[in-house]
Formats: C-alpha cells, sequence, structure tokens
C-alpha cells in the first residue's frame, strides 16, 4: 500500500484528493495538512511515501516546506501540485527537492499514475508544464542556472540528447526503450550517463539544467 499525505490550504482541494486517490486500491491518504509547519508534524507521525503539496499557502508555503524538509534529511518525494500561474515559484520548488510537479486540473488515471511512480522512485516532469518552463527560460523570465549544479556541462551524444528530450517530455525508461527500440538496461545506462555529464543528480535538475543551456528545443518535451 502505498502511503500519501496531502498538504494544501484549502479543505475541499484536501477532500477531492483524498476521494479520488481513494478509489485506488493501492494508495492510501494516510495524512493532511493545511500549511508547512503541519505538514512537518503530519509526515513525521505518518511516515508517508509520498507527498502531494501545494506550493501557495499561508504562513509556511510550499517552498519554505520543501527546504524545511532538507534540513531535516527527509528523503520523502514530493509532488508538487500547482495551478501554474507562476514559472519561477515552480522552478524554485524543483530546485528545492520536488520530484515533480503535476496540474490540478489532471485526470485520475494521471493523479494515481503520477503518486505510483514518485513511489517506485521516479520523477514526473508533465510535457506541457515543462513546455511552459522552456517558453519562460527563451524569454528571460525566470533566473537560471540550478544553483547547486556544479562544474561545466559535458558535450551530449546524439542518442543521448534523444534521451533527454524523452526525459523532458515525463518518460519512464521502460517507456523511452520501446520508442527507441532499445533495451531498458541500454536507457539506463544513457540516462546515468546524462545525469553525469550534466552534472545533475535526478531527473529533474537535468531537465532544469538542460533548459536553461538550450539543449531542449520547443516541441521536444
Amino acid at each position: 500500500m502505498i502511503r500519501v499525505c496531502v498538504v494544501d490550504d484549502q479543505t475541499l482541494v484536501r477532500q477531492g484528493i483524498r476521494g479520488l486517490l481513494g478509489l485506488a486500491d493501492d494508495i492510501e491518504v494516510v495524512g493532511e495538512a493545511d500549511d508547512g509547519a503541519a505538514a512537518l508534524r503530519v509526515i513525521e507521525a505518518s511516515e508517508p511515501d509520498v507527498v502531494l503539496l501545494d506550493l501557495r499557502m499561508p504562513h509556511r508555503d510550499g517552498i519554505w516546506t520543501l527546504h524545511a524538509l532538507r534540513e531535516r534529511g527527509s528523503t520523502v518525494p514530493v509532488l508538487v501540485l500547482t495551478t501554474f500561474d507562476d514559472d519561477e515559484l515552480v522552478l524554485r520548488a524543483l530546485r528545492g527537492g520536488a520530484r515533480g510537479y503535476l496540474l490540478k486540473d489532471v485526470t485520475l488515471d494521471q493523479l494515481v499514475g503520477a503518486v505510483r511512480r514518485l513511489a517506485a522512485g521516479g520523477t514526473l516532469l508533465q510535457p506541457a508544464v515543462t513546455e511552459r518552463l522552456l517558453r519562460a527560460v527563451r524569454e528571460g523570465r525566470v533566473p537560471g542556472p540550478v544553483e547547486d549544479d556544479a562544474g561545466p556541462i559535458q558535450p551530449l551524444t546524439e542518442r543521448e540528447r534523444e534521451v533527454l528530450g524523452l526525459l523532458a517530455g515525463g518518460w519512464a525508461n521502460r517507456e523511452i526503450a520501446e520508442v527507441l527500440s532499445l533495451a531498458e538496461g541500454t536507457v539506463k545506462n544513457h540516462v546515468s550517463s546524462v545525469l553525469l555529464k550534466l552534472g545533475t543528480r535526478d531527473r529533474t535538475r537535468a531537465v532544469l539544467r538542460a533548459l536553461h543551456a538550450g539543449l531542449l528545443e520547443p516541441g521536444q518535451a
């Protein structure tokens, strides 16, 4: 059973998410919180496998919560739920350690799939949101680069660029393997090489740095 904590200041939103996730037989909502301070207490007490986090909340918001979790050494994967009206805020969340982002108008299947993916150790990058981030970066509306990425970017091979584009679209290794007609183990090696060459520790940060470095083009994500 996948244990989930929902953090959102709107009671109706939390109830809605709880109701939707309750339709999945392998997911259980074990905690709710209406701001960051409460979230820390609930997460510590309930030990969830995944946290669904709203960014805009009174008192202690989502960005504060992400940094507080990192300071405590928490490794629980966090999925940001957003209406996406602030490009820079979403980038700050990803830099703060969020494993992905999801728009609040998603379907039940998308929400359940996102929770399962993070619980399995993956990340989630919605193509529509990645495209908007790309436009924001290209237009200079968001700062860069990612502050804790170090060292120059090493040149990527043509195949690694293909893999990077699919990562930006939120594709899992198995899906990338099917599209490129490769073994899943080969794809895993390519992903590891992309992360190494971009100087990042996970897929989300790799896509962020690639966006700022101009390695992704409109329509590629």
